[in-house]
């Protein structure tokens, strides 16, 4: 026996009610294929012209970096690369009025700053703001903006530029719900998180965690994380934690945790013994002369560049200098009375 497979029909759009729009759910009619009159044109994607100038540093704006975190350690990186290997891609930027405003290169134009450089090589694309805005996201791909970068990214498309989350998710190639959920992290998250964020004190994978909560209780947890040292992980249980209990129990303990963690008194743990202290720097130093070898064994001092040459090379002397004392006491100590050697096996 044949059996037909059939659907049911979903209610059509009511095509006299001129009040709606045709884009508002219901059946996919031909009314769809037509623009609506209200309908936004999207930013310029493509830069029909390109033009590579010299400018310094200083000259190239950077209102775009609001939307960047950068941490210490990637920046010195940056400037150590910079003043090794020079630059070796130029920096994309965009014209805004009488101003060339940045939009990739961030990393590279601070690191020139520091370095004094006098000059930089630019890329001008003609773009607008909206399309300068996509681009710096598609620039940024191979890494990955983080979560909460992407939301400022959005934030901004959707504030500043006055686009809608439709427009922006045809812009970022995303869906709709992509869009919503980093618009709505943007906007939930407290100042002072923001600015926690922003100085390093919370991270920003724990801050999208803190989101979770309401506004006016994201600031006493970002003090816990931040003066607890608390991981991603360790906040999302924290997080957990706090949307789970009773509301008459959570916030007074939070409260709590907060506060500083006042000086240990003079009885608290046992001081170390001669013997555990000697054993103790002894694990230490194996381990950081083991890392100073890896390091030196990597690249040669020249490759740091004539200025950081001289400094390193200067330290390593002194360094030398005393690891040999110390290798004259060591054999004095390890080596007994009677003339023999204590056995280290």
């Amino acid at each position: 026996m044949r059996l037909a497979v059939t659907r049911r029909l979903r209610a059509t759009f009511p095509r006299g009610d001129a009040g709606m729009s045709p884009f508002c759910g219901g059946r996919v009619t031909r009314l769809h294929r037509q623009r609506p009159r209200d309908w936004v044109t999207l930013p310029r994607m493509t830069a029909k012209e390109t033009t590579s100038i010299e400018m310094a540093p200083s000259e190239l704006g950077q209102t775009l970096s609001a939307m960047r975190l950068c941490a210490p350690e990637v920046q010195q990186q940056m400037q150590l690369s910079l003043s090794t290997l020079g630059q070796l891609t130029p920096v994309q930027a965009y014209q805004e009025g009488d101003c060339v405003e940045l939009f990739d290169g961030l990393k590279r134009v601070r690191a020139a700053c520091e370095l004094s450089w006098p000059k930089l090589r630019v890329e001008v694309h003609t773009l607008d703001s909206a399309g300068a805005k996509v681009r710096l996201l598609r620039c940024n791909a191979g890494a990955g903006l983080s979560e909460l970068e992407e939301a400022w990214l959005v934030r901004s498309l959707y504030r500043e530029d006055q686009l809608t989350q439709p427009q922006i998710s045809v812009l970022l190639g995303r869906h709709k719900s992509w869009v919503c959920r980093r618009l709505t992290l943007a906007e939930e998250l407290s100042d002072e998180l923001t600015a926690s964020v922003r100085l390093g004190l919370v991270s920003a994978t724990a801050a999208v965690e803190l989101g979770r909560l309401q506004r006016c209780n994201q600031d006493t947890a970002a003090r816990v994380v931040a003066r607890r040292g608390l991981t991603t992980r360790q906040t999302t249980r924290l997080v957990d934690g706090l949307l789970a209990a009773p509301q008459e129990e959570k916030w007074p303990s939070l409260e709590a945790a907060s506060l500083p963690v006042p000086p240990a008194g003079k009885g608290g743990a046992p001081r170390r013994t001669p013997g555990e202290q000697l054993v103790a720097d002894a694990w230490a130093m194996k381990g950081l002369t083991a890392r100073l070898h890896a390091r030196l064994l990597e690249r040669s001092l020249q490759s740091l560049g004539d200025a950081a040459c001289a400094v390193v090379s200067r330290e390593l002397g002194e360094l030398k200098l005393s690891l040999l004392a110390l290798t004259r006491t060591l054999d004095s100590r390890l080596t007994t009375p009677g003339g023999t050697r204590v056995s280290n096996d």
